[in-house]
């Protein structure tokens, strides 16, 4: 799917703060690089499936 040049970009002016162990923080990064993405938006990526979901009422 194309992205529209002429749509802006948001700014991301917020930070969400977790916590997990080693291993599992240090096998997710592994994964991204191998998958050639980074941690942060396949997280984004997650955080907006699951909004999506919430809103469908998917979720109890």
């Amino acid at each position: 799917m194309a992205k529209d040049p002429k749509k802006p970009k948001k700014k991301k002016d917020a930070q969400l703060v977790l916590r997990l162990d080693k291993e599992t923080r240090d096998r997710f990064i592994d994964a991204c690089q191998e998958l050639d993405t980074s941690a942060a938006r396949e997280i984004r990526k997650y955080i907006k499936r699951f909004l999506k979901r919430y809103d469908r009422g998917d979720l109890e």
